[in-house]
């Protein structure tokens, strides 16, 4: 980059493992792309793009976690906070005085009180990025907490005076405004060029590298044909080098999760429970499923321990967790994406089902107010109200799998969908959108 025009400084908080927060890599990747140097500050509990740790415009500042003590809940939060508040805002005074903050919301507390009031002294531009907000994340676990209220009032009162601010829908736009009149930027989730379809070969490579740990991955015997040198679950490599797909494949069921509770991955399991009864009535009709949930989070061990009581006979279910040059590889090798998410605000967009539509895969999402500004009902995936629906949705892509030419049709329009939605990539999108805010 040339140093004569490498004069700004920014700064980018995330309250939250930097490595698990894909928007605000993004933002940080855009930023040193476009003459910022860049301080980026959070917990690094997971690696960050590879392009962000070797980008000589990024300063990674990893705060120090809290550690974990015996106390009760309300005083564990308290303690937290200010642990959290002296961290952040020790780290704030160790840095070059940037232009501006780009604050990720949630969490508003503390993140974005001390991010204001360094602000202030500092006369740097507050910038929040609207992902959700605090309060209704809080109301899940603890709708009648004062915790709850005071998240609120905290996000009106220092939302409303920062410099400026993005959301992720028109829905969140509108409510920002309409609640606490703060006005905001829509910069809408696409996907960046690494989520993208591959060919068959890559995805025989693929199945053979992440079977190294996915035992579903793995043929279940040795081939017979000695023409065949190299075996999957799902492709077969021969010695002149041609890849194919096996021709009694399992259909491959992604989905991804932090494993929070505004994610209740009980109605996959009881879809997956449907699906078998169906699969054991109709064997000829309903192929072998495997499943992978990939991600970490508190309830995970929750829903292996459920897990591990099915005695599913024609669906797999693994829980593996990839890395960040895995992931988008594995969503470009499935047939099927599900997404649980249940937005606490009815405001937000999962980023999960982007990263899907960028990989060419359909998708079945759980529906709340705002999706259709992602997820169009039978034009790029399907929108499901319960666990019935989502059995019948996978049941119905998956009869006849992989050869049924009476939905044929169906998926090549998806596809043709998907391929539009592919167009409109994170670059191109953040320079038209986020570029100029920054740059005022």
């Amino acid at each position: 980059m040339n140093e004569k025009n490498k004069v700004q400084n920014a700064c980018v908080i995330v309250l939250g493992d930097i490595g698990r927060s894909p928007r605000m890599q993004y933002h940080v990747k855009s930023l040193s792309e476009n003459d910022f140097s860049v301080d980026f500050i959070g917990y690094v509990h997971s690696p960050p793009l590879e392009e962000i740790r070797t980008s000589p415009n990024v300063r990674i500042h990893e705060l120090n976690p809290f550690p974990e003590l015996e106390l009760p809940n309300i005083l564990k939060y308290l303690f937290k906070t200010v642990w959290q508040a002296l961290g952040l805002l020790i780290t704030l005074i160790s840095i070059q005085r940037p232009k501006f903050i780009l604050c990720q919301n949630p969490p508003a507390i503390p993140a974005v009180i001390v991010a204001y009031l360094y602000c202030l002294f500092a006369r740097s531009k507050l910038i929040i990025d609207w992902h959700n907000y605090t309060h209704s994340i809080l109301a899940l676990e603890s709708p009648d907490s004062p915790i709850v209220r005071i998240a609120k009032q905290m996000e009106a009162f220092f939302g409303a005076r920062a410099a400026d601010s993005f959301c992720v829908t028109k829905a969140m736009k509108d409510d920002l405004y309409t609640r606490w009149n703060v006005r905001a930027t829509v910069l809408y989730d696409r996907p960046p060029q690494q989520f993208q379809s591959i060919s068959l070969r890559d995805k025989h490579t693929v199945f053979l590298r992440l079977g190294e740990h996915i035992n579903a991955f793995r043929a279940d015997h040795d081939a017979e044909d000695e023409d065949i040198v190299e075996r999957t679950a799902f492709t077969t490599r021969h010695r002149n080098g041609e890849v194919k797909f096996c021709d009694s494949r399992p259909g491959l069921l992604v989905s991804s999760t932090s494993w929070t509770p505004d994610e209740d991955f009980s109605i996959l399991l009881s879809a997956l429970d449907q699906y078998e009864r169906d699969a054991l009535e109709q064997p000829s009709h309903y192929p072998d499923i495997v499943c992978i949930i990939t991600g970490k989070g508190p309830l995970k061990e929750h829903y292996k321990q459920i897990v591990q009581t099915k005695s599913w006979k024609r669906v797999k279910l693994e829980m593996p967790w990839l890395e960040n040059e895995d992931y988008p590889k594995l969503l470009a090798c499935s047939d099927l994406g599900v997404c649980l998410h249940y937005s606490s605000s009815g405001l937000d967009l999962p980023m999960k089902v982007v990263d899907m539509f960028g990989s060419g895969l359909p998708v079945c999402a759980v529906h709340f107010d705002c999706l259709d500004e992602l997820v169009k009902h039978g034009e790029n995936g399907f929108v499901f109200q319960h666990h019935q629906e989502l059995a019948e949705q996978i049941g119905h892509w998956f009869y006849d799998f992989p050869s049924n030419i009476a939905l044929a049709n169906m998926k090549q329009d998806i596809q043709k969908h998907l391929k539009q939605f592919q167009g409109l990539r994170w670059t191109e999108n953040w320079k038209n959108v986020a570029l100029p805010v920054f740059k005022n």
